[in-house]
């Protein structure tokens, strides 16, 4: 996983780095967002439909791929509790083991908006951020200006985040759009969701409050000491006309969802492989596997290059400090 041969996009993905830690705090050994996770162990199993449109290693029909899963609250606290409002939306990644040091990553959260469409916007959107925390005037607010800027980025900044009783019981979405090629060279461009397949109920803002601070990964813990749990990996077919390169720009509903494969999380990880994969594991956004492409959108190169450099952080981090 290299940084981008893009010296700007790097730059852009360096501060973006650098400004979460001036909004939430430097935590070393921590992802700078999402930094509050866990590590599921499990498998992935395919369906035809997913061989028929793309000829990725882990869409072969008859396969079984072990994965590795992370859920995480969102912001670069720790310690956020998971009752916080701003702990939502919360995060699932998602790592295809393909054999040696080969994978392929999903990364998804569990709204269906992007913070941007580029990396300039999503550093504009968190600089905002930290600055409104500053304002003691009046408005318009530094986060009021820049939305009214940036009308584009509205869905996301106001976006409902329900929490239901369960991590396992969101629906996740991929917001950035790739390209499926199958063994005929047809190309598709998709964009992910994840499913649940248990009921869980949103929870009232009044239960939330009830709740203690760790209640959805202490659930999960649970739940997985009773059975592994299955989630759904679709994807939403663009149709001609449908714009792929920006994340801000919604496909229609209407738009078909193809079911990929089943998702069958096993076990939660141990706590010190847990803490010591947590800190060494960078997901990357681009696929890099032979069946699958990035599309142009150019919120990718940065994502990839930012997770890379707060990876690298964490790494040399000598422990882990909440």
């Amino acid at each position: 996983m290299p940084l981008s041969t893009n010296e700007k996009t790097n730059e852009t993905a360096t501060n973006l780095v650098q400004t979460l830690h001036a909004v939430f705090g430097p935590h070393p050994g921590f992802r700078a967002n999402h930094s509050k996770g866990t590590l599921v162990n499990g498998t992935f199993t395919p369906t035809p439909a997913a061989t028929a449109l793309s000829k990725a290693q882990h869409f072969q029909a008859g396969t079984t791929t072990p994965i590795v899963v992370r859920f995480s609250d969102a912001t670069g606290l720790p310690l956020i509790p998971d009752n916080n409002p701003e702990a939502s939306p919360r995060g699932l990644a998602i790592r295809f083991l393909l054999g040696g040091r080969r994978h392929t990553d999903i990364v998804s959260h569990s709204v269906p908006f992007a913070p941007g469409r580029t990396g300039e916007d999503v550093l504009g959107l968190f600089q905002a951020v930290g600055a409104t925390a500053q304002h003691t005037g009046g408005s318009p607010t530094p986060i009021e200006a820049f939305l009214g800027a940036h009308p584009e980025i509205v869905p996301f900044a106001t976006a409902q985040k329900p929490t239901t009783e369960s991590l396992v019981g969101q629906t996740y979405f991929a917001v950035n759009a790739f390209k499926f090629i199958n063994a005929d060279g047809k190309e598709t461009f998709i964009r992910y969701r994840v499913l649940p397949t248990v009921g869980t109920r949103v929870l009232t803002d009044e239960e939330i409050k009830d709740k203690s601070p760790n209640f959805l990964f202490e659930e999960l813990s649970e739940r997985l000491k009773g059975g592994p749990v299955e989630l759904k990996l679709v994807a939403q077919i663009a149709e001609e006309g449908d714009v792929v390169i920006d994340g801000t720009n919604y496909w229609p509903e209407t738009r078909q969802i193809v079911e990929l494969g089943t998702l069958k999380l096993e076990a939660e990880q141990e706590k010190a492989e847990n803490d010591a994969n947590q800190k060494y594991i960078i997901f990357d956004p681009i696929p890099r596997v032979d069946g699958i492409e990035a599309s142009d959108d150019p919120l990718l190169d940065v994502r990839a290059s930012m997770y890379l450099i707060s990876g690298r952080e964490r790494r040399a981090a000598p422990e882990l400090k909440p």
